[in-house]
């Protein structure tokens, strides 16, 4: 029962959608404009990044909460140690689920990059810091976002199996595979010199 409740509450945040919120607040439809992305950066590119920054914000947070009342279940009812863990991984499979296949927008949402980043920040502070450096680093380095968030998912990997083992790892497997084909026009572009430049996130200006 708790591992259902596990999936059915990180499915129910991770279909409260940042830019969804935003776009009807500004009235623009962020999910079939720009670069048809429902997340943040396409925000940024829409709106500017005062915008982009508030889906990231809300897109974040919903992850990180998700993460919080789960505990609270868990730890409410004596589940503690591997057992709990597996299911705070098994919500976030659901959480990011949830981002990019959302029932609110018919199946077709974002991405889940700031999601992950929800996630990273409730699992393990040093995972996070690990996870967010390693995101910061890789994008500004190579002006790609969907670069710093190849390796994000990487370091996630890594360092689950370090301190949770085996099980965990494979719940970050899956979450990587649906990282990567979300993600695959985006390297289509990066090949063909068209995907847009993390620094031109930030040339848009909107009041």
């Amino acid at each position: 029962m708790l591992y259902f409740l596990s999936c059915l509450i990180g499915y129910a945040f991770g279909c409260v959608h940042g830019s969804q919120i935003v776009g009807k607040y500004k009235k623009v439809d962020i999910k079939n404009a720009g670069v048809k992305n429902a997340g943040a950066s396409n925000t940024t590119l829409l709106l500017g990044w005062k915008y982009g920054i508030l889906v990231a914000l809300i897109d974040i947070f919903k992850a990180t909460l998700s993460i919080i009342l789960l505990l609270y279940i868990l730890n409410e009812n004596g589940i503690t140690g591997e057992a709990q863990t597996l299911m705070i991984y098994i919500n976030a499979l659901f959480i990011i689920t949830g981002h990019v296949y959302p029932v609110t927008m018919n199946f077709s949402g974002g991405k889940g990059t700031a999601s992950l980043v929800g996630v990273l920040l409730a699992i393990d502070w040093k995972i996070a810091c690990i996870g967010i450096g390693i995101l910061l680093i890789l994008t500004f380095a190579t002006d790609y976002l969907v670069i710093g968030v190849l390796f994000m998912y990487l370091s996630f990997l890594v360092t689950t199996y370090y301190f949770f083992g085996i099980e965990p790892t494979m719940v970050v497997v899956l979450l990587s595979v649906l990282s990567i084909m979300k993600h695959l026009e985006n390297y289509k572009r990066i090949l063909a010199r068209e995907e847009a430049r993390i620094s031109s996130f930030f040339q848009k200006n909107t009041d």
